[in-house]
């Protein structure tokens, strides 16, 4: 199960997707350019002593990215008609996630195998980028059997 973040603009989040990763044995892509400088000793800080347990692939923007990836390519999204507990993940997935203030494009949207949304209630309108993250991951991770013992 992969993790992909289409240029995020908060670095702080980036760091709670990356302990995240590591504490389910998730792969982190990130989508470039990012909203913040990303450098080695930012993506150090924000990801602590985690970052040691998770691989992370940078990709320098979205068509480098779609070449490299294996798999489904799912995006969570609040405007998606299928709830994430009615989805079936499979094990090769690759859960996309959108950036914190615009999502993403409609041509990113229309490259996706699938969009799913995390049933919230309807006087709110988002939850956290990493909150909804760590929902989606531990979702399908108990699908397909792959939540850590």
């Amino acid at each position: 199960m992969r993790i992909a973040l289409y240029q995020p603009e908060i670095p702080g989040n980036v760091g709670a997707i990356l302990r995240l990763a590591a504490c389910f044995s998730a792969a982190v892509d990130i989508i470039e350019p990012c909203g913040f400088v990303f450098s080695d000793a930012r993506l150090k800080r924000a990801g602590m002593d985690y970052i040691s347990h998770v691989e992370i692939v940078r990709h320098p923007d979205w068509d480098a990215f779609c070449t490299a990836l294996k798999g489904r390519l799912i995006l969570l999204s609040s405007k998606a008609s299928t709830r994430l507990t009615d989805f079936e993940f499979a094990a090769g997935d690759s859960l996309l996630m959108g950036q914190e203030s615009a999502g993403v494009p409609d041509t990113v949207r229309d490259r996706c195998d699938a969009s799913v949304r995390i049933p919230l209630n309807p006087a709110v309108r988002s939850l956290n980028i990493s909150v909804a993250t760590g929902i989606a991951l531990s979702e399908a991770l108990r699908q397909t059997g792959n939540l850590p013992a």
